[in-house]
């Protein structure tokens, strides 16, 4: 019997998904895609975990295959899952159900946000309601070492339906969204990419240290960072919101990174950039930055711009992560997360040892 693994990405993704997928070896070839949604078969031996998967940078979710499932009304495609879920080889233990619906838009276009959508909380109260006795959670957060069962809705009638074992912290959430509180008042989608991103990485950072913010206009990174506590220096020529003028722990340097005087950033800790230039350029300014013997800096936080999938090629990837580790920051984790848009996010360290002093 074939196998097939299941992905979800953000739409327009998924071709940079399947060249990590070739670069990680000759068993996957495509099979089902669709825009945020992609699918592989396994020609090479079966996988027994999503542990086996490789880890990828564009993957949002990753599961192996149970089947797809249509029709026109919920509860028929209710009582099909249930039968399916009868049917598949899954350990028999208290499952998980992550229900969510594909991305077709990028975040940030007309207005959308990732999220889970009525349509999806609809379908997980049916298929919880319809559940064998003591056979599923109520909640859709999972525990870390859990199995999920993911229910994919490509459309309405549509259900591709996969599992997963709970290994990472950000598996644990439905369509790898994690969840955040989040200021009605932002000044710009940089909050949301910089708490999902925190969220995600889980630096070991404490109040009232004191964050470099490159590319800091029109602030809204800068105004997730206060809230949270921090102190922040914003280095950009251009102007922030006028809001910030009033926040005492917020000092604007008007002005590019490599005029700002070093003596200056002695006192920071930590360091973000989220520049509308190509990486290199970034990695040039966040360089200039770090290498100075006079800055002591623990951990980054990068977005790095794709004007092209080109740039997103294995081979790309890997010189990103070569190019910070020659920094000292030998532990590099880059992913593409949910309020991302045609752009990553990288999260390094000296060590792996310092996630350990936040857990």
């Amino acid at each position: 019997m074939s196998q097939f693994a299941l992905f979800t990405c953000q739409a327009g993704a998924e071709l940079p998904l399947k060249r990590e997928l070739a670069e990680a070896g000759a068993r996957w070839v495509p099979a089902f895609s669709r825009p945020g949604v992609v699918t592989m078969k396994n020609t090479g031996e079966p996988l027994t975990s999503t542990s086996q998967l490789p880890p990828l940078v564009f993957a949002r979710t990753k599961s192996l295959s149970i089947g797809r499932l249509t029709g026109e009304h919920l509860s028929d495609l209710v009582a099909e899952f249930w039968s399916l879920i009868a049917s598949a080889d899954l350990p028999d233990r208290k499952l998980t159900l992550h229900v969510w619906e594909r991305e077709r838009q990028l975040p940030g276009d007309l207005g959308y946000e990732p999220h889970i959508s009525p349509l999806a909380e609809q379908t997980h109260a049916a298929l919880v309601a319809a559940a064998p006795e003591g056979r599923v959670f109520d909640k859709p957060i999972a525990r870390i070492g859990g199995l999920v069962v993911d229910v994919v809705l490509v459309e309405p009638g549509e259900w591709l339906i996969g599992w997963h074992q709970v290994d990472q912290r950000i598996e644990r959430w439905p369509g790898g969204m994690l969840p955040f509180d989040v200021d009605e008042n932002i000044i710009s989608r940089a909050y949301l990419k910089l708490a999902e991103a925190l969220a995600w990485a889980q630096l070991p950072t404490t109040p009232g240290e004191l964050w470099i913010e490159i590319g800091c206009a029109p602030g809204g990174a800068s105004q997730f960072l206060l809230d949270e506590g921090f102190r922040v220096i914003g280095i950009d020529p251009a102007d922030v919101d006028e809001s910030l003028a009033e926040e005492p722990n917020f000092r604007h340097m008007k002005m590019r990174s490599a005029d700002v005087p070093r003596k200056e950033l002695r006192e920071a800790r930590w360091l973000a950039a989220d520049m509308n230039v190509a990486p290199r350029y970034t990695l040039d300014a966040v360089e200039s930055i770090v290498s100075n013997q006079s800055i002591s800096i623990r951990g980054l936080v990068l977005t790095l711009k794709l004007s092209g999938w080109h740039l997103a090629s294995p081979e790309r990837l890997t010189a990103y992560v070569k190019r910070i580790q020659s920094w000292g920051f030998k532990d590099v984790r880059i992913k593409q997360l949910a309020h991302n848009r045609q752009e990553i996010c990288v999260v390094a360290m000296h060590s792996r040892a310092q996630r350990r002093v936040r857990r």
